[in-house]
């Protein structure tokens, strides 16, 4: 995301728009770690919009400085996530949708979905700046 420069960022040419995936990657990481999805309200500035069945874009570009707050907030979440997970949450049944199955198979499924976004992130940098970050195995966050 950092390595984003800003006339990609906002680039309403590029589809999808490099912002718009940055924000869906981080607002599904959030709802899928809400153990219950009609509990699900994310953080401030950030609206329902990803879940139009429309495909609905949110009203506004979002800023890298929003995204990386999200990117924390999604972190924080999902740290605190595996610390009080015990197996009866993560046997527990979760649906969503078309998504039925347990939840620690949806921190997994969940997991998953980061990386296949982060690969196309990365992509994208590739094919438009001819430059992408490094793979970061590890954070000291």
């Amino acid at each position: 995301m950092i390595a984003c420069r800003d006339e990609l960022w906002s680039d309403q040419k590029q589809n999808p728009q490099y912002w718009c995936l940055v924000y869906h990657t981080l607002f599904w990481l959030d709802f899928y770690l809400t153990e219950l999805p009609d509990d699900f309200i994310p953080p401030k500035p950030f609206t329902l919009s990803e879940l139009d069945p429309e495909g609905l874009l949110p009203e506004r570009i979002y800023t890298k400085s929003e995204l990386l707050k999200y990117l924390e907030h999604g972190r924080r979440k999902y740290k605190q996530t595996i610390e009080n997970l015990t197996d009866e949450k993560a046997n527990k049944p979760y649906m969503f949708g078309s998504v039925k199955m347990k939840f620690g198979e949806l921190l997994l499924y969940n997991l998953r979905h980061v990386q296949h976004h982060s690969g196309q992130l990365n992509l994208i940098l590739r094919q438009k700046i001819d430059s992408a970050p490094r793979w970061v195995k590890r954070t000291n966050k």
